[in-house]
């Protein structure tokens, strides 16, 4: 299928790893040029870098200025942005219970998994907004619909994100600006396959190996795999596109059926 994305300009925030760097990936070979939002920039999108289409920003996402440095930088290197990814985001696996979370915590998890979003979500509207067209994208989690204690603070920052995203849709759409999300489910990414990731950092609290950990979680989904972050980076460009002309204000799973009510 043809997404007619060529010439366009993107803005992606957590894009040197996992999801974020599929898409930006796929953004480039669909012609798009990107800007790319990281902490630090790893040698796989240092390379994305030097193929011309894509300037990566070294930005902390999850202070008040660091969305505003990103989309400035976007601006200066190809324009005002077309479409904006919010990808940036962390998990902390609370072992320890509700009473081991502090408030320090909630405002660590918030700031990197939904006010980052908020934020470069602000920074770009103006410019949208002016060529009344733009497409926004924000990654939730399957946990903004399935609550876990074990990561109660980050299931309570995706749902924040789903309502977010809801409400800016009904404000933007006659506007012209889509306003959409995608909810993975478990993705083959360090956050969860990691040396620090979920599952070995579950599994050394109850005493078992990560594969093992990886195996129970993977048999909850219908398909029986997590899903690649190849796979979720093919839905975001699809909400990028014209070809989903019509499609604001909606949620997007893809868990392999581990949501298992209507």
């Amino acid at each position: 299928m043809e997404l007619k994305l060529k010439g366009r300009a993107a803005v992606v925030t957590g894009a040197s790893k996992g999801i974020g760097l599929a898409v930006t990936k796929a953004l480039v070979a669909e012609g798009v040029r990107v800007t790319a939002g990281a902490r630090h920039v790893g040698d796989e999108l240092a390379d994305l870098v030097r193929t011309g289409s894509v300037r990566a920003v070294e930005v902390d996402l999850a202070t008040p200025e660091g969305p505003a440095a990103l989309v400035s930088a976007a601006g200066s290197a190809f324009g005002p942005p077309d479409i904006l990814v919010n990808n940036v985001g962390a998990v902390r696996t609370r072992t320890g219970g509700f009473s081991s979370v502090t408030d320090q915590d909630w405002t660590t998890t918030l700031d990197i998994n939904f006010l980052a979003s908020v934020r470069a979500t602000r920074e770009v509207l103006p410019l949208m907004l002016q060529r009344t067209a733009g497409s926004i994208i924000t990654v939730a989690s399957i946990n903004a619909r399935l609550p876990d204690p074990l990561v109660i603070d980050y299931c309570a920052a995706k749902a924040a994100l789903l309502s977010f995203s809801k409400s800016l849709s009904k404000e933007l759409g006659p506007s012209g600006i889509r306003v959409n999300t995608v909810s993975p489910g478990p993705v083959a990414t360090d956050m969860w396959l990691g040396k620090d990731g979920v599952a070995a950092t579950v599994g050394q609290a109850g005493g078992l190996e990560a594969d093992a950990v990886i195996e129970h979680v993977a048999r909850d989904a219908a398909t029986g795999r997590f899903t690649h972050p190849e796979e979720v980076a093919e839905l975001v460009l699809l909400l990028a596109s014209d070809r989903t002309a019509n499609v604001t204000g909606s949620d997007f799973v893809i868990d392999g059926g581990m949501i298992t009510t209507v």
